[in-house]
């Protein structure tokens, strides 16, 4: 949700919250004319271009400061792992604290780091230890931030138009995962604070679109003797036999096909083979392509194609993109083979976040949220940190390789009987209230 879109499966970008619905006059206001949601899309909008324009000029800078790609990948690991780790703090957050004020404090702070990086990386005054602070910083602020901004949609939308809210939410990401990396490349090669630079305006920007969205964003006290602890997001993840399986996809799927990492191994490929800043950032703008051209499709296809094989054919599109990726020549096919790999994202993405809306009881959907943030992220350090590692030792090949075997080892849950008969979300409504039980699908 990577806000990452980690393996082409996504990071889950659930809309889930643990207040009471909107009430009866925004239930009658078409999406597109309720000012509140389209107040925090355009918000989050700009904050996806300012995080995606920096994190692709992160490893540019260092591959040209330093010529690593295993510091670039050991950077890119910190910040998936930080992020990942204040997941936790963060989804608890989302169900303790007004979620504006965490909103707009998380954008003040990458403000201010951005702004300094970019006067540091202007005067010539930087240095690998500064650039590893700037990123983990703002890596902190996405982990806090993006439980809460996810957790808002909800309290924004009636129930009817949920599923239309989580399609516009993934049409928002991907448009800015296809639109920063070019952007960032470009700026880059004007200067290399520019990048920074229009990020930090950028989350200036969605910060005073925050202040637009007028209806009350606290959340529901709790009630007397009930304690809030994060644990409790795990442990219904663990009671639920769908989610825990496909949790286990995720995160293996996250390690091999990560965006941060599928990317670092998109620019050292175009950074080995001679090509400029600008047309590596085309490159990834490419390969961004398939997850915004998935995010428009997300909807029909869920209409039509049932659960198991959706996830089963997405499962295995990992391995096979990933040996294309090993043997094929050239730049440009590597972007549209990463395209069809991030298609899939939007698509599993949508179809997971309603079976976990449907299982999981209103009171700990924030803890819940933070629960799956964090577990479909904890891989994806390991595998950016491979891909440096592997890339330096012994090139591209044995990268998408690598790619391909983990890839097809994490696919292999998805053969499961318990995901090979899955029924539709709606059938499982009642499955919060007993966990444990494996619920009978409802005649429809």
């Amino acid at each position: 949700m990577s806000d990452e879109p980690p393996g082409g499966v996504d990071t889950p970008d659930p809309s889930a919250v643990t207040t009471a619905g909107p009430d009866a006059a925004t239930a009658e206001t078409p999406l597109l004319r309720n000012g509140n949601f389209q107040a925090l899309w355009t918000s989050e909008a700009f904050a996806a271009l300012a995080k995606e324009a920096a994190e692709v000029a992160y490893p540019l800078l260092i591959l040209t400061t330093t010529g690593s790609a295993f510091y670039a990948g050991a950077v890119g690991s910190a910040q998936l792992l930080t992020a990942s780790v204040m997941s936790i703090p963060g989804g608890t957050l989302a169900d303790r604290v007004d979620r504006r004020m965490i909103l707009i404090v998380c954008n003040l702070v990458r403000v201010v780091l951005l702004g300094l990086f970019a006067l540091l990386i202007w005067t010539e005054d930087t240095n690998p230890f500064i650039i590893f602070g700037i990123a983990v910083g703002s890596a902190v602020c996405l982990g806090v931030s993006n439980p809460t901004g996810l957790a808002v949609i909800k309290q924004l939308v009636p129930p009817s138009q949920l599923t239309q809210a989580t399609a516009q939410n993934q049409v928002r990401y991907f448009a800015a995962t296809m639109g920063g990396p070019p952007l960032g490349g470009s700026l880059f090669a004007v200067g290399r604070a520019f990048p920074f630079l229009s990020s930090a305006v950028a989350f200036l920007v969605s910060t005073v679109l925050l202040l637009f969205i007028r209806k009350p964003l606290k959340v529901e006290n709790a009630a007397p003797g009930e304690k809030r602890h994060a644990v409790e997001g795990f442990k219904f993840l663990a009671r639920q036999p769908v989610l825990r399986l496909l949790i286990i996809w995720i995160m293996g799927s996250n390690m091999a096909f990560t965006h941060t990492g599928v990317f670092l191994a998109l620019i050292a490929t175009a950074e080995s083979r001679g090509a400029s800043p600008a047309f590596t950032g085309m490159l990834l703008s490419i390969a961004g392509v398939g997850g915004l051209v998935g995010s428009l499709l997300a909807g029909p296809i869920i209409k039509r194609v049932s659960p198991p094989v959706l996830f089963l054919t997405a499962a295995w599109i990992g391995p096979v993109a990933a040996v294309l990726l090993a043997n094929v020549s050239g730049l440009i096919p590597l972007g549209i083979i990463v395209a069809c790999v991030f298609l899939r994202g939007p698509v599993t993405s949508a179809l997971f976040l309603a079976y976990l809306a449907a299982m999981a009881p209103d009171k700990v959907q924030g803890r819940v949220l933070g629960a799956v943030m964090f577990m479909s992220m904890i891989a994806a350090p390991i595998g950016v940190f491979a891909v440096g590692t592997i890339f330096d030792l012994a090139g591209a090949t044995w990268v998408f390789t690598t790619m391909a075997i983990v890839s097809a080892l994490a696919a292999l849950p998805t053969l499961s009987p318990v995901i090979r008969k899955l029924a539709p979300p709606e059938h499982y409504a009642d499955a919060g209230a007993a966990p444990d039980a494996h619920p009978t699908p409802k005649e429809t």
